[in-house]
């Protein structure tokens, strides 16, 4: 569904494959890449909780003050940033327990491999596949492709 400056919402269905396949737990720290207009963001936050933490990152300034606009103060440790120029994700909050990303990619981006602590989960689509990444506790990359296809916005 767009939601305008090129970006789009993706279905439901396909949000609820991409979380079941996350699992995120209360407490968990959060990394939400092509965050968008902020509902797998507030999603996210309502399955981690108060205890946890979402930080939800899109390089569209515009949909990260719309986001902030819907939640408002519904979620205190849900936050938006506008994604740094050439920066892929948000290192400075890292690492995270578990990594979502909205759009797709020609490949799994090791910045983002690094940005998951041991012991993590990464979900994203890769060539309209989805990829599931987990990181040993010895930090040992671990990908499995879903063999589902899905289409999603490019990872710019």
């Amino acid at each position: 569904m767009p939601i305008g400056h090129d970006a789009t919402n993706s279905q439901p269905w396909t949000v609820r494959y991409m979380l079941t396949a996350l699992d995120a737990q209360p407490g968990d720290r959060v990394l939400d890449v092509g965050s968008g207009s902020g509902w797998t963001a507030a999603l996210l936050g309502h399955l981690v909780g108060a205890g946890g933490s979402v930080i939800g990152v899109d390089i569209v300034a515009e949909l990260v003050e719309m986001s902030r606009r819907h939640l408002g103060a519904r979620f205190g440790w849900v936050r938006f940033e506008v994604a740094v120029p050439g920066i892929v994700g948000w290192p400075e909050g890292a690492p995270y327990d578990r990594i979502l990303v909205s759009a797709d990619g020609s490949r799994v981006p090791a910045e983002l491999e690094q940005q998951l602590a041991p012991g993590g989960r990464m979900v994203i689509p890769v060539a309209h596949e989805m990829y599931v990444v987990d990181r040993s506790l010895v930090a040992t990359i671990v990908r499995r492709r879903t063999g589902d296809r899905f289409n999603f916005v490019p990872l710019r």
